[in-house]
């Protein structure tokens, strides 16, 4: 899909804040035309440039019947294939080099068709600067560890009949407004060990589309030595991680999820690499700038890894390849790019964003090209793909979209929103909370900018953070949770817990994001297994019972996620922009705002209740409460009727404006949801 090159940038004309940045964000712009226009003439588009999957690697070749196997390892001196298919005899088999840095080998059908089959395993003898080392292939399709040495060697996959797609037309544009479950296969099953994909299948996508999510992230999906990296020390980029199973058990979890309706968005680690000599790219030629700049400006210092030099024609050309593998081979929906903020600065974010000039001192020109270049690629394979941005920093653009001069991503998180109530709920009393606060940071953002709101993913999950359940019972999640136990501490949490989500839901984005478990406050933290915890499972995985057995009350916040999702589903709330705030009483803690006809009340006040308040609403008629956080059947304390209906009447304000309102019993530590009832 050819754009038309643009003269100005209408983002930044119609920003007048950006107006002293017009050159660095123009020469941003210039650059990436040129390096689109470079592709475009040497390749045709975009699309067919992406092929780096069908050359490198293991290729068939029908004319000479046979299979060719190349790797570009331009310093290196010396290259051998071997595995098992030849006796594992290291130097039997040498491969020629090219003149691009390219080394091959060719292995006829005649000599190895029945030798090099579906499922050998295979490795790289590479001679460089750094010695004789066994490595896997960069493009590798399947990785294994072996269970007695714990060595991983890559694995010739080609199975004789290819994966049915058929009647798969799934286009993630029917889901509507994004609600995502973000998810772990390895620790989405009960029991203690690593799940798989056939059980994620079976077991964890029915609970999601039963929950009212529409979409499933994927994380830890390309191989990764460590398992407690959470996936995002990459050691193979073209190979699914054979803990969880085969590519083709991914490719049918996909598959099914599309039957029910579920979009499959992949966390797509680009950012960084891992270290590892064995298994990753690192040193894969001898030198330590194949994949990297060199020296030290080739390391993530905070992350122990890799960066990729995104200003090399080859590195670009194998990421985005691998985009296109995982979109075509596996039929990913859509991507959430991690690390970004990483990628764009040399200093890896590591600072504070709160001068203008810092967006444009520092940057990673190279790697903003290449984010925009992968942008162009996946809309042009498919136009309602989603790409999401995992950046901190805000920098200007990156979801501004590539017709209009911007990086193009579709979404960005919005990372200040768990911040925001894990410094709330740490550091500041109930009583001392601040609504006007809590207001601006709930929509302190662009409106072009769409955002993917969440209230907490899988960082605050982890050992050494808290969720925010934790943080609000702590021990009690333990002891209290039972429905006949009555316990001032567990009523505050579940009251908050509910309330948090829905004002997130409602106020912070265009999409919103939820990490398995946490929807109904899963008392157990994530720590992998390592050495310090014995190398146990028994915190790697979700107890889906606590919420399904009908005793505890993890059941009941899970009734009200799902109420909740509902609720903004039926009444378009994510798709509805900024609400408007009709109303801001720091006296009473209470925050009246609407999207349409549907008016939410949040009374964050921790004891007092009001009848009779008066609430502003969009126009006269009769209205009704469609969701109450305080409802028995989530928890609650029942304090309302539900089938009582409001009427409007005309209410004076201050100014001597006549405005309809209605009046309810304004709960304390408590919201409603209140819909205007057609006539």
């Amino acid at each position: 899909m050819r754009e038309k090159a643009l003269d100005v940038l209408p983002f930044v004309e119609r920003d007048p804040w950006l107006e002293p940045c017009r050159e660095p964000l123009m020469a941003r712009y210039r650059y990436y035309r040129a390096l689109l226009s470079e592709i475009e003439e040497n390749s045709g588009s975009i699309v067919d440039y992406a092929n780096g999957y069908l050359y490198f690697g293991f290729q068939y070749d029908p004319l000479s019947r046979g299979r060719w196997f190349r790797e570009w390892l331009p310093e290196a001196e010396d290259v051998y294939l071997f595995g098992d298919f030849n006796g594992w005899r290291r130097t039997e088999l040498p491969l020629r080099k090219g003149a691009d840095g390219v080394w091959s080998i060719f292995l006829p059908d005649e000599t190895f068709g029945d030798r090099l089959v579906h499922g050998s395993r295979v490795k790289m003898l590479v001679h460089g600067a750094n010695g004789w080392l066994e490595r896997i292939p960069s493009y590798i399709r399947r990785v294994v560890q072996d269970e007695r040495t714990k060595d991983f060697c890559g694995q010739f996959w080609a199975p004789p009949v290819p994966f049915d797609w058929r009647g798969d037309a799934f286009d993630i544009a029917s889901v509507g407004s994004l609600l995502i479950y973000e998810c772990h296969v390895g620790m989405a099953q009960e029991s203690e060990g690593v799940g798989s994909y056939a059980e994620f299948t079976r077991l964890v996508l029915p609970r999601i589309r039963e929950a009212g999510y529409n979409a499933v992230q994927l994380m830890a999906v390309a191989e990764h030595p460590y398992y407690g990296s959470f996936g995002y020390h990459v050691s193979n980029f073209f190979a699914p991680s054979s803990r969880f199973g085969t590519p083709e058990e991914l490719k049918e979890l996909v598959r099914t999820a599309h039957e029910m309706g579920l979009a499959v968005i992949m966390d797509l680690v680009h950012s960084h690499y891992v270290r590892n000599l064995r298994e990753g790219l690192n040193e894969l030629d001898g030198s330590d700038h194949l994949y990297s700049p060199p020296g030290p400006s080739g390391d993530q210092p905070y992350w122990d890894s890799k960066v990729f030099d995104y200003g090399k024609e080859r590195v670009r050309h194998f990421l985005l390849s691998n985009i296109k593998y995982w979109m075509e081979e596996f039929r990913f929906d859509g991507f959430r790019f991690d690390g970004v903020t990483s990628m764009i600065y040399r200093h890896h974010g590591y600072t504070e964003f709160d001068d203008r000039e810092k967006y444009f001192s520092d940057v990673n020109g190279d790697a903003l090209c290449y984010l925009t270049l992968a942008n162009r690629l996946v809309h042009d394979l498919r136009p309602h793909a989603v790409t999401v941005a995992e950046d901190v920093s805000g920098m200007p653009g990156m979801c501004v979209s590539l017709d209009e001069g911007g990086v193009g991503f579709d979404y960005r998180l919005g990372m200040a929103v768990p911040d925001f109530w894990i410094r709330l709920l740490e550091e500041v009393p109930d009583e001392e909370w601040d609504i006007g606060e809590m207001w601006r940071t709930m929509t302190d953002r662009l409106p072009d900018v769409r955002t993917v709101a969440y209230c907490e993913s899988h960082d605050q999950a982890l050992v050494g953070d808290k969720t925010i359940a934790f943080r609000l019972m702590d021990r009690r999640m333990y002891t209290d949770m039972d429905r006949a136990t009555e316990s001032l501490v567990v009523e505050r949490g579940m009251a908050l817990h509910k309330m948090i989500r829905l004002f997130t839901i409602s106020l912070a984005g265009q999409a919103y994001l939820a990490f398995m478990g946490n929807e109904f406050g899963h008392p157990e933290w994530i720590d992998f297994p390592r050495e310090g915890n014995g190398w146990s499972y028994r915190h790697a995985r979700r107890m889906w019972s606590l919420a399904e057995n009908g005793f505890l009350r993890y059941g009941l916040l899970a009734a009200f996620d799902k109420a909740m999702l509902a609720l903004v589903s039926r009444y378009g709330i994510l798709s509805d922009g900024y609400a408007y705030n009709r109303k801001m009483d720091p006296e009473n803690k209470t925050i009246v705002f609407s999207h349409g006809d549907v008016v939410f009340v949040f009374n964050w006040h921790p004891s007092l209740s009001l009848p009779d308040y008066p609430v502003p609403v969009p126009r006269s008629g009769r209205y009704r409460v469609v969701l109450s956080t305080d409802a028995r059947e989530f928890g609650g304390q029942g304090r309302i009727d539900p089938a009582v209906e409001a009427f409007s009447f005309p209410e004076t304000t201050v100014g001597g404006e006549s405005r309809p309102s209605v009046r309810i019993y304004n709960l304390s530590r408590a919201a409603l949801v209140l819909a205007r009832i057609e006539e």
